[in-house]
């Protein structure tokens, strides 16, 4: 089994020099396989493996706590990181039936479904506006000159960092772009420090996303200022090209990303603070835009995806919403008065009009709301 695995993963980190799969691609796809050795057997013979033993390993697997974090909340896998490894498995096996490895492929023979699986439903993982802002208020705080000393409040997980390995402004900066703009973790990760540039007075990231495909999204101006603050006294002066460092000075791995968000979350108020993975901030971002009523395609081109149908996976609920928008129904508005439309017209209601539940807000400001 380890020996199949090792040849497997050395011929797509292969495919990476051609173009065939990105990097990132290639690393998670390493990273399932060597789960699945694990908890298969290192010494087991591949070709032995029935669909029975697939079966127990994606059962276990759904049932292995969530490694992300740097300190374990005893959460499962998700559902979705159930079906991402069950889909690097079945890559596997494919490509070992190919190579003749394997006489059939077990993967044919697995019937175990997603609901016996323990699969989880799929939580909602947007943070609500509170959510967001007390860990973007976090974040600033964390960004500000002369509040890097500061701790958080007690019972929170204060930790003392030693003075050399500072990196409050860095993480700051994570958080804000995380949040504010909505990149995947590979592209943040990929971010160098030329990408990032002035037009007309407005800072841009020029991000280079999945399928060589870039986009230019503007910063709103406080997450601009973190930035610049950041590049001014937070990075060290290194010829290291990453804008993202670790304290040693190399370019920060993807895997650290959720430590910065968990180091950052120590410092938001208890009621305000919701775990999160890079990815839920994606949906945040998403989520907000759209429930602002950001035009939809604006946000697809900030979020760099191709299809306008691709946001509705992004888009999550929050609480209240429906409420909201039968109370400002467009046909149940009272009519202008003085205006110059015909008679009957609706009148807009501002929005500072209508109530607002937790975790929703109204206008087309979220970028700039979200930073402030």
């Amino acid at each position: 089994m380890q020996e199949s695995a090792d040849r497997y993963v050395e011929l797509i980190r292969a495919k990476t020099s051609t173009g065939a799969l990105s990097p990132s691609t290639a690393e998670v796809y390493a990273r399932d396989v060597a789960t699945f050795v694990r908890l298969a057997g290192e010494e087991v013979v591949l070709d032995d493996l029935t669909g029975e033993d697939v079966d127990a390993v994606l059962l276990a697997f759904a049932r292995k706590p969530d490694g992300r974090r740097a300190e374990p909340d005893g959460r499962l896998q998700s559902a979705s990181s159930q079906a991402r490894f069950r889909r690097s498995v079945s890559a596997f096996f494919k490509h070992a039936a190919l190579a003749g490895w394997v006489q059939v492929d077990p993967m044919t023979s697995s019937t175990v479904t997603a609901r016996e699986r323990g699969g989880l439903s799929a939580q909602r993982r947007a943070l609500t506006r509170e959510q967001a802002q007390g860990l973007v208020g976090a974040a600033r705080r964390l960004g500000t000159p002369g509040q890097e000393a500061a701790e958080p409040a007690a019972g929170q997980g204060a930790r003392r960092v030693r003075r050399d390995q500072r990196t409050e402004m860095r993480d700051a900066l994570i958080v804000l772009l995380l949040t504010a703009v909505g990149p995947r973790v590979s592209e943040l990760v990929r971010a160098n420090v030329e990408d990032f540039y002035t037009n007309d007075g407005v800072r841009y990231w020029r991000i280079f996303g999945k399928g060589g495909r870039t986009r230019d999204v503007p910063l709103p101006a406080d997450v601009a200022e973190v930035l610049d603050g950041y590049l001014v006294r937070g990075r060290p002066a290194t010829p290291e090209k990453a804008l993202l460092l670790s304290w040693r000075g190399r370019r920060l791995a993807r895997g650290d990303v959720q430590a910065v968000i968990d180091r950052v979350q120590r410092w938001v108020e208890a009621d305000r603070r919701r775990s999160v993975t890079p990815h839920g901030l994606r949906h945040t971002t998403a989520t907000h835009l759209l429930a602002d009523a950001v035009d939809m395609d604006a946000v697809r081109r900030v979020l760099g995806h191709s299809d306008l149908a691709t946001l509705g996976r992004y888009r999550d609920e929050l609480p209240g919403e429906l409420e909201v928008a039968m109370r400002s129904h467009p046909l149940l508005r009272p009519a202008r008065h003085g205006g110059s439309g015909p008679a009957g017209v609706d009148a807009e209601v501002p929005p500072s009009a209508v109530p607002l539940p937790p975790g929703r807000g109204s206008g087309r400001r979220f970028p700039d709301e979200v930073a402030q």
